[in-house]
């Protein structure tokens, strides 16, 4: 069983690539399958079709976000709760900057498959647990665009020398403070 999914997880990884790389509308299953170097007929046993590959990159990557979610709504929604929403997101999309490129050259992939508007749903229940519902406009803005600056942040910073952990806890230090500013009586 572990090969498996060791096996589902490398035709994700190159696929990705390729998609990232080519664009998703270029990159055929017989070209995964050549960088593999499996037959298509391995790959199909795993994925029918480049679609499933897709949809299972964000399947992957939106687990964890959603369980992040439901465990913020729990919360009393005090600001070191928000300031601890925003550490475990870095930690959970730390890995995603091939997959957030992907989403920002392919939104048109995105949107037809639908996977967008998941995404854009889990990142709009995000900000709700980020910003009160009472905070005025300048107050949201802080809080979405610390999520924003979460991920911008990482393509900000692909090209500056550094400690890719120095990079994420920088990012993080960052949207922390822009939620703490939305939230000054806190």
């Amino acid at each position: 069983m572990g090969r498996r999914g060791d096996t589902r997880q490398r035709i994700q990884d190159v696929a990705l690539e390729l998609f990232a790389e080519h664009g998703y509308e270029k990159t055929s299953l017989r070209e995964i399958a050549e960088h593999l170097d499996v037959t298509k007929a391995a790959l199909y046993y795993h994925f029918k079709a480049k679609e499933d590959i897709l949809v299972s990159l964000f399947d992957d990557l939106g687990r964890p976000v959603d369980e992040l979610i439901e465990w913020g709504k729990r919360q009393l929604g005090t600001l070191d709760t928000k300031r601890e929403l925003l550490a475990r997101y870095s930690l959970a999309v730390q890995d995603a900057i091939v997959l957030f490129r992907f989403m920002q050259e392919n939104q048109a992939t995105i949107r037809e498959l639908g996977v967008g508007e998941a995404f854009r749903d889990r990142m709009l229940a995000m900000i709700r647990l980020l910003c009160d519902g009472s905070a005025d406009l300048t107050a949201r803005v802080r809080c979405t665009t610390a999520l924003v600056a979460m991920h911008a942040g990482v393509f900000a910073l692909e090209d500056v020398e550094g400690d890719p952990e120095e990079k994420r806890r920088a990012i993080l230090e960052v949207a922390q403070e822009l939620v703490s500013a939305a939230h000054p009586t806190a």
